[in-house]
């Protein structure tokens, strides 16, 4: 009787031990879901958010979390965060400029911790925390300097990274942003690297000249310098490894929540989301499913704009 009571503790042990090294051994990525915004399928940060966590399920060795109103409701889940996503309004409404949750992003950066930002979250105000977006995610998006047309672009040919695996050619119409202030003010189509930093393009497409004469979304234009640079491709996804060992990205699209439909468009986010967190990335991508239930699932309560 005393042995077989050894063995079960031992059992018990063992299974402990188990389970504690694969919860080290997992990364947990933090999805923070804007307010509600514009009319009914744009901006669904929540939905958004929520569909990838859904994607992201049964990918191991990650742990998603989301959490939505633009922050979270206790920062001690920060604590064993492996990377930190936003997809939100941007401007002068960004999570990031509210309170102190920059020095708290700060903190989490001097630690290595991934960080990423989606389409109008991508945007922070002249002069304010720019430093800090090009040095975590190589870039951000200023007011009448980038531009916001809504186009389809060719995404034709994809580099060879991570986040590519799986990913075939695509083009869907979105509100791709462009001319992007970026680090060393390079122009972003053209991998770059000092140091310990790299900033690597993904999703480069050439607007034509009819896009880049606009009208954009907001302020109409158009703005001569974006006029000066027909025929220059441009990033619309891009990622980056820090110095401090933590990784980044910026995304420019995600205006139409129904995008999120289309495999190849879904499937680069995922496996950009995966590897910020500094998971692995499958050999073939990420792989999911979404319906059109699961897509109408989560949306926010909004007033159709008349």
């Amino acid at each position: 009787m005393i042995r077989l009571l050894r063995l079960v503790t031992l059992l018990f042990s063992i299974i402990a031990l188990s389970i504690t090294a694969s919860a080290k051994d997992s990364r947990k990525l933090v999805l923070i879901a804007g307010k509600p915004s514009h009319p009914p399928l744009m901006h669904e940060f929540r939905a958004g958010c929520m569909l990838l966590e859904k994607c992201l399920a049964d990918v191991p060795g990650l742990e998603v979390e989301v959490h939505d109103n633009g922050w979270v409701d206790d920062e001690s889940t920060f604590d064993d965060a492996d990377a930190v996503v936003i997809y939100a309004d941007g401007g002068g409404k960004h999570p990031a400029l509210q309170g102190e949750n920059l020095k708290t992003l700060q903190g989490l950066i001097d630690r290595g911790v991934g960080f990423g930002c989606m389409h109008y979250g991508v945007e922070v105000p002249p002069g304010v925390a720019n430093e800090e977006f090009i040095e975590w995610i190589g870039g951000h998006y200023e007011n009448a300097y980038s531009c916001n047309p809504i186009w389809e672009p060719e995404f034709e040919n994809l580099p060879k990274h991570p986040v590519t695996q799986g990913v075939k050619p695509f083009s869907i119409k979105d509100e791709w942003y462009f001319n992007m202030r970026f680090v060393a003010g390079i122009a972003g189509n053209e991998a770059y690297k000092k140091g310990n930093f790299k900033f690597t393009p993904i999703l480069v497409a050439k607007p034509s000249d009819d896009v880049r004469d606009g009208p954009y979304v907001y302020p109409k234009g158009p703005y001569d310098h974006i006029i000066a640079d027909s025929g220059r491709d441009e990033a619309m996804l891009w990622v980056v490894e820090r110095p401090d060992g933590g990784r980044g990205f910026g995304f420019t699209g995600g205006h139409f929540h129904l995008n999120w439909r289309d495999d190849d468009f879904r499937k680069i986010v995922l496996n950009t989301l995966n590897w910020v967190a500094k998971n692995d990335v499958p050999r073939g991508g990420v792989v999911s499913t979404v319906t059109e239930a699961d897509l109408k699932k989560n949306l926010d309560k909004k007033e159709p704009r008349k």
